[in-house]
């Protein structure tokens, strides 16, 4: 951050194999800005996801505009003028620990300069190799649970005692207020003029936040110009109303360690004294009175407004789930989470944080007709608060107490007129659930039942899919003296998982095998049904012992009876095992791996054909390799090594470089290598169908 000039530091942990970045370490903001994003998924559309998707820094030099068209979330949640930029840490050996995002006021220019670019990718070299260190010597344990770490500004030199006590004094005399705020809104100093104005004492003032402790401030525009500072670094101000009828002029400077805050008569201001066009657009005004009810605070409007648009993302119940306790758990400040389903007149546990396995499993699958607070809020559809234990104890004489927890808000959660489920949080502390924050939570919980319904409907629209597909693909593969054989599908993860990717194994002779793998054009029950005709068709062929060339051309000819209106490529591998040999053919599909004994591996051109469905009389000519003992055969469709604005050749070749360093490990390990890598690389917008061939080395004499 010295380095680049930036205002704000995020670094992001990433633990191998996982799909989920923890927020380690904060600088220049308190951690309650950043916790909507405490934990992001990679397949989220957040800057640090795409950084490290995509293997690249992801560079925002065009202020509010650009972050609101091209992350719509973080721009209506964090909707002030800054530029970002961010980047992944990866290792010596090309893995992704973690990733940094750092944030400059506007009047950075609109590139990075060579120095600032430099300083970057040392910083996002040197610190993955210590991350990879770090998870070394952590082993399970990395990354580490818990908050984030603030990382303070450097400390500034000793002042002189004198000259420390000649600025109090100036600050003692000024007839005007005089405020200092920290990176967390919080009052560290108040001169006596600035107590006067806010009508308060200014020992009640220090250590706490002003639009806490004044209730005329309890606006949430108040909070939201204290977050504009911090964020984008840049001055604004706002008038408020002290009651009766006071008008005071608030003008904020932040700097790396907190806010400096002047205070002054909003007459001084029409008087010249001080110009406000100078310091923001448009100040705003807060008019409250000391006896209105007490608003939700910006911050909880913001992260309402975030988890609204998680939500809208959620595909399944689990993802829900996931979004909900990223987001809630450290933006709303609860210690543990419970969501519930119904589920045939029972209750039953999605997921929880905060809670031992043992002590919620017991309450799952409680009857709807039960007494306990569970059911009857669901009966009634009103949500229901228990500020202490002694409450909750009255209500509940027997209910076991999780250690620690001191508060419950039991919140039903209603789509459409019928209850869908139930969402408890639970506190350690005493809380005394103001209106403001139930109506929060109660607003929470709608958008919950919405997303909670949807996601239900998904998920059985997927598991009937998910059905569909595995019936469509071979059950077992046939078991080949001499020849490892494993296979993998991975759906793509969008729409309802129907693919046309298919993959099947032949042996049409004890001494030969046919393998065959190919992908049909869409993802609908179309391809899905066309994937079951062409897999079909050659089985059949493959069965007879008929050639590649002549089975792809056979198949070829059947679909172009059909007249589908889809496209299939497909790639036949004839493999003799006694001869060592192999013959392949394709129609318009990958080309295939060939790793050999000695570890090296090839990628293997094959003659292109036309994609099955498009000319009857098309030809698919065949190569002929060499396939010893040890050798690896590698068939696969492009959704292992396509993603949308990648050169795919690159990513092939990738591929083989990362199947050169897995080595000559269990061929079902080698399988989950491979789809590890593709989906750390880039997110996968296509479905993995993954054939894996190896002839066994015979055993020495």
């Amino acid at each position: 951050m010295e380095e680049t000039g930036a205002s704000v530091g995020l670094v992001y942990l990433l633990g191998s194999g996982e799909r989920v970045l923890r927020l380690g370490l904060v600088a220049g903001v308190p951690p309650p800005i950043t916790a909507p994003w405490a934990r992001v998924s990679l397949d989220e559309a957040i800057p640090v996801s795409d950084a490290i998707r995509e293997r690249r820094l992801v560079w925002l030099g065009g202020g509010q505009e650009e972050i609101a068209r091209r992350y719509p979330r973080l721009g209506l949640v964090l909707p002030y003028d800054f530029l970002l930029a961010a980047t992944p840490l990866a290792d010596g050996d090309d893995e992704v620990r973690g990733g940094i995002v750092l944030l400059w006021p506007v009047w950075h220019p609109p590139r990075l300069s060579e120095r600032e670019q430099e300083a970057i990718d040392t910083f996002a070299r040197h610190a993955g190799q210590r991350l990879r260190q770090a998870a070394v010597e952590g082993g399970a344990e990395w990354p580490p649970e818990g908050e984030p770490r603030l990382v303070p500004a450097p400390v500034r030199l000793q002042e002189d005692p004198a000259r420390a006590a000649a600025a109090l004094d100036f600050a003692e005399r000024m007839p005007l207020g005089c405020c200092a705020l920290d990176l967390d809104g919080k009052i560290t100093f108040i001169n006596a003029a600035g107590a006067v104005l806010v009508g308060s004492e200014a020992s009640q003032l220090l250590g706490r936040r002003p639009w806490e402790v004044l209730p005329w401030l309890r606006d949430p525009l108040v909070e939201d110009r204290y977050r504009a500072a911090v964020v984008a670094r840049q001055p604004t101000a706002f008038t408020a109303v002290r009651p009766p009828d006071v008008r005071l002029f608030f003008q904020l400077y932040p700097d790396e360690r907190g806010i400096s805050l002047h205070i002054s008569p909003a007459e001084s201001v029409t008087a010249g004294k001080a110009d406000p066009a100078a310091l923001a657009p448009a100040p705003a005004t807060a008019r409250m009175s000391h006896v209105a009810q007490e608003p939700v605070g910006a911050l909880g409007l913001y992260h309402l407004t975030h988890l609204a648009a998680a939500l809208a993302e959620a595909i399944g119940v689990r993802d829900v789930m996931e979004r909900l306790a990223d987001q809630i758990v450290p933006a709303l400040g609860p210690q543990g989470l419970v969501l519930m389903a119904v589920e045939e007149g029972r209750l039953r546990i999605i997921g929880h944080r905060g809670y031992r396995p043992g002590f919620i499993e017991r309450f799952d699958g409680a009857p709807l007709t039960s007494s306990v607070t569970n059911a009857q809020v669901l009966a009634t559809g009103a949500p229901v608060f228990f500020p202490s234990y002694e409450e909750f104890r009255r209500a509940h004489p027997t209910a076991p107490r999780q250690e620690g927890r001191n508060a419950w808000a039991f919140l039903p959660l209603t789509a459409s007129g019928h209850a869908v489920g139930l969402l408890v949080l639970s506190y350690d502390r005493p809380r005394p659930f103001p209106p403001a924050e139930r109506a929060l939570l109660t607003s929470l919980a709608g958008l919950i039942a919405q997303a909670l319904d949807r996601a239900r409907l998904y998920d059985a629209k997927n598991a009937l899919a998910h059905t569909l597909q595995t019936g469509l693909l071979p059950h077992t593969l046939p078991g080949v003296p001499n020849l490892e054989v494993t296979a993998r599908y991975r759906p793509a993860g969008h729409g309802m998982d129907i693919g046309g990717d298919f993959y099947d194994l032949i042996r049409p002779t004890p001494s030969t095998v046919l393998a065959a793998i190919g992908d049909v054009q869409g993802h609908n029950v179309n391809a899905a049904a066309l994937m079951g005709q062409v897999r079909t068709a050659v089985h059949a062929h493959g069965t007879a012992g008929t050639p590649p060339s002549e089975l792809l051309a056979r198949t070829n000819r059947l679909l172009t009876d059909l007249d589908p209106g889809l496209f299939t490529s497909c790639l036949i591998a004839q493999i003799d095992l006694a001869l060592g040999r192999a013959r392949l053919a394709s129609a318009g599909h990958p080309p295939p791996l060939l790793q050999y004994p000695g570890g090296a591996t090839d990628v293997l051109q094959v003659p292109p054909g036309l994609l099955l469905g498009i000319e009857p009389s098309a030809e698919y000519p065949t190569r002929e390799i060499s396939f010893p003992a040890g050798a690896l055969l590698v068939l696969y469709t492009d959704g292992l090594v396509e993603t949308p604005g990648a050169d795919i050749e690159a990513a092939t070749l990738s591929l083989a470089r990362h199947l050169d360093r897995s080595g000559t490990q269990n061929l079902d390990d080698v399988a989950d290598t491979l789809l590890r890598h593709a989906q750390h690389t880039a997110p996968r917008t296509d479905d993995i169908a993954l054939l894996l061939l190896r002839a066994a080395r015979q055993p020495e004499a």
